[in-house]
């Protein structure tokens, strides 16, 4: 490992691929700033530029593009809500709360600092661990895959807080919307009601920036233009004791993000929203999640990092890429005239290892940048609100149409802000809707594969050890909660820590 490391060091500090690097970030965060832009939009578009350059420096720089987006989708999901990379969604929840109470410095400089740690907690797995995880994903077929999606489902509903209802209401329904478009068994379309343009189903992004971005504009206009933020410029720095309430998240979230992106094309969005399932279920701040926990930005940003840099491996070693964006660097590797697989490793072992360690590299490059920036970046929110929303506005539908250059985009945007409006209306959860929807294809064609190798039998998946390993631990988190509460009823009438706390504050 020290040895490929090394060989990793030499080809990547070249003064070359440094700059390569530094462009793909300084390039992937202004494109994660973006609504619907996307990393893997950004990728492909980004392509042909490389193509005048050795393949080790064009895939530093594409490779820079991919984790570049995912802090530049940081960004804009704290400050306006308005989530620019679909892994960043779930960072809206608490970090639009932080900022709105003027702590958005902060929530961008944990977000940096957790994709940091990230970084170097994935490298150094990646080295070591890389060719057993080959071999791990290799054993994930339809069946494993079924349980993965039916323990994200189970996830965001059991960790969604006292209303496990709605949550599960609200689930439903996102796998619902996603059965739009051709069915996967039959190949006949499905609800589409003779519109071609859902042929291929609701879109996701356009879904997320109408419910978050339009939606929230339609809520503030109701409840009235909130006052800018006037926060000192000290309020927005971090503080010590941030970065200790928030160093088990991290390290948890780096972890998750790491096991959930080895596996092919679970991407990072499932890994971001687990980790701040998983976040909020230990966490001793549990309550404040969803109010402006600074856990529940350090978590997902963490996860979402570490995940990116972990479908590599199933793209590197298997050439089945772990996600959207890995799938155009897939095909960036064959058109520079490299076949993806384990023999990738033995003939290319300058470049496999200049483009790992260049993960570090480039997060370096981030954190250096904008770790001070942060709090600038959070004068944002000194602008008039009456300002601000139009432009946000007018991003969201621009960054819609631009998608796929069509019209039905932006209805979307339109239709699902209206729908998120009602939904901030209503009291009702956005998040397990949002999984929902980011699930439901997943489900769908693991639940058809599963079947067809099965005889229709499904109970055969209880054969497989990984596959119940997976549903019993979704099992573990629907009751958990319950026999925890029944074995401290059974063992004597003690009052929860929270009560206690609320006493003495009250006293």
């Amino acid at each position: 490992m020290i040895e490929n490391l090394l060989l990793g060091l030499s080809t990547a500090f070249t003064p070359m691929n440094l700059l390569w690097c530094f462009i793909g970030v300084l390039l992937g965060t202004i494109i994660g700033l973006l609504p619907g832009m996307g990393s893997s939009t950004g990728v492909a578009i980004l392509i042909p530029l490389t193509l005048t350059v050795e393949p080790v420096t064009a895939l530093i720089m594409l490779a820079g593009i991919y984790y570049g987006a995912q802090y530049g989708g940081t960004i804009t999901s704290v400050l306006l809500s308005t989530p620019g990379e679909a892994a960043t969604v779930v960072t809206t929840l608490d970090g639009y709360q932080m900022a709105r109470r003027g702590r958005a410095g902060a929530a961008l400089a944990i977000a940096a600092i957790g994709s940091f740690f990230a970084a170097i907690v994935s490298l150094l797995l990646l080295a070591g661990l890389a060719p057993p995880f080959a071999e791990l994903a290799l054993r994930f077929g339809p069946q494993e895959n079924l349980a993965v999606m039916v323990l994200a489902l189970v996830t965001m509903v059991a960790f969604s807080g006292q209303s496990r209802t709605r949550a599960a209401a609200m689930a439903t329904v996102g796998v619902l919307l996603a059965c739009v478009g051709v069915d996967a068994g039959t190949g006949e379309a499905r609800y589409t009601f003779g519109n071609i343009n859902l042929l291929s189903g609701i879109p996701y992004i356009e879904v997320v920036i109408g419910l978050f971005a339009v939606g929230e504009v339609l809520h503030q206009i109701r409840v009235g233009m909130a006052k800018p933020i006037r926060a000192g410029f000290r309020d927005l720095m971090i503080r010590r004791q941030d970065v200790r309430d928030s160093a088990g998240a991290i390290g948890r979230g780096s972890l998750l993000g790491f096991a959930l992106g080895c596996l092919p094309g679970a991407g990072t969005t499932l890994a971001s929203f687990i980790a701040y399932g998983v976040e909020k279920r230990v966490s001793k701040n549990s309550k404040q999640f969803g109010r402006g926990a600074i856990q529940g930005v350090a978590a997902p940003e963490s996860a979402n990092n570490a995940a990116a840099n972990a479908n590599f491996i199933p793209t590197l070693t298997l050439g089945i890429p772990g996600g959207a964006t890995t799938a155009v660097l897939l095909g960036a590797l064959t058109v520079y005239g490299l076949q993806p697989g384990p023999l990738l490793f033995a003939e290319e072992p300058d470049l496999v290892w200049g483009l790992l360690v260049s993960f570090f590299i480039g997060n370096v490059i981030l954190l250096v940048l904008n770790l001070p920036l942060a709090p600038v970046f959070a004068q944002l929110l000194r602008i008039p609100y009456g300002y601000l929303y139009p432009i946000i506005l007018f991003t969201s539908f621009v960054g819609a149409y631009a998608i796929d250059n069509n019209f039905f985009s932006v209805w979307v945007v339109f239709v699902f802000g209206v729908i998120g409006y009602g939904m901030k209306r209503f009291d009702l959860p956005m998040a397990p809707l949002v999984v929902g929807v980011v699930v439901g294809a997943l489900f769908e064609k693991a639940l058809v594969q599963t079947s067809a190798i099965e005889d229709g039998n499904l109970l055969m998946i209880f054969t497989r050890p990984i596959a119940v390993t997976i549903l019993a631990l979704a099992v573990l988190l629907m009751i958990g909660p319950a026999l925890m509460r029944r074995a401290r009823a059974l063992l004597g009438p003690t009052r929860p820590r929270e009560d206690r706390e609320d006493e003495e504050t009250h006293v």
